[in-house]
């Protein structure tokens, strides 16, 4: 097959991956953690995952990262899946909806052009708009009553996306291995960061996971990790961080969606109205970044690939 078809194809895919894959895994989380310890959940989940992912590249005769790359992947692994992932993860385990933790991650882009300031980026005003509002719905989501119920589940998930948010600027700066074998080096180190968290914390293993937590733990690995995640580096390298980000648009609806039909979670009005405010905020700030080449990539810095 060409090269010209190829290309789209693969983007078509790894939007996919992104907008439906990821948007189901927080429903995912939520079914694995009623078998699973929750750090020990996602630390298995990320060994597994970059084990695999190393082991094939390996295979297909990448060449094994640099001490310096593992040390930047290390850094990104840590910030992303250790605190990004771990932190969602530990939300759900305390008691937030699959659906309202994907809406509070849809603030990513939020704090992407937050922590862009600290790189020279200048926001236009209407960026700075989409940011005000992205507060306010912060707000109304931190109103409804999933949210209060749990305030350590809400500072979790808000950590979770500010920690994603600063990792996936920083990557830009660093240099990474090439190809998936970023994934795999990021994923291995993050799974033995959230074991250890899980070590320290005290937890254990109460029963065997039920057929459910097992299926749910290999769809985490296979589809979650090593298909999403990949697909997401592919991205930043291949499109436009705005693009890259615009699964913030469609993560929450999707997870929302099936929340409701196979997890009988129920979404109030503070948090519908939440999600339609903090979407309005990730299309301002949406805008200008379709329209211009962003400050990162003008200057031609190392991406992710």
């Amino acid at each position: 097959m060409p090269t010209s078809r190829r290309f789209p194809l693969l983007l078509i895919g790894a939007f996919f991956a992104l907008y439906v894959i990821w948007g189901s895994t927080y429903l995912v989380i939520r079914i694995g953690i009623e078998s699973w310890p929750p750090l020990m959940m996602a630390g298995v989940r990320f060994l597994i995952a970059g084990g695999l992912l190393y082991g094939f590249m390996r295979f297909r005769g990448a060449p094994n990262p640099t001490w310096q790359q593992w040390k930047n992947a290390g850094m990104i692994g840590f910030l992303l899946l250790a605190c990004g992932n771990g932190g969602v993860t530990l939300a759900e385990h305390a008691g937030v909806a699959s659906g309202v933790a994907a809406l509070a991650v849809a603030t990513v882009p939020l704090f992407t052009l937050i922590f862009g300031l600290l790189w020279g980026h200048r926001n236009t005003r209407l960026e700075w708009a989409g940011i005000a509002l992205g507060l306010v719905g912060i707000g109304l989501l931190n109103l409804g009553s999933n949210l209060q119920a749990s305030p350590y589940g809400a500072a979790m998930v808000i950590f979770a996306a500010a920690a994603w948010a600063f990792g996936s600027i920083w990557s830009k700066t660093l240099p990474l291995p090439a190809g998936p074998m970023a994934s795999a080096a990021e994923m291995l180190i993050a799974g033995v960061v959230l074991l250890i968290g899980s070590a320290l914390t005290g937890e254990r293993m109460e029963h065997m996971p039920t057929a459910a937590g097992w299926g749910a733990l290999a769809y985490l690995v296979v589809f979650g990790s090593i298909v999403a995640f990949s697909a997401y580096m592919y991205l930043l390298k291949n499109v436009r961080p705005a693009a890259a980000t615009s699964y913030a648009y469609v993560n929450p609806a999707v997870a929302v969606l099936l929340g409701i039909l196979f997890a009988d979670e129920h979404i109030g009005v503070p948090e519908c109205l939440a999600m339609a405010v903090i979407i309005s905020a990730v299309v301002l700030i949406g805008i200008p970044q379709w329209r211009k080449r962003p400050l990162l990539e003008q200057a031609g810095t190392v991406r992710t690939g």
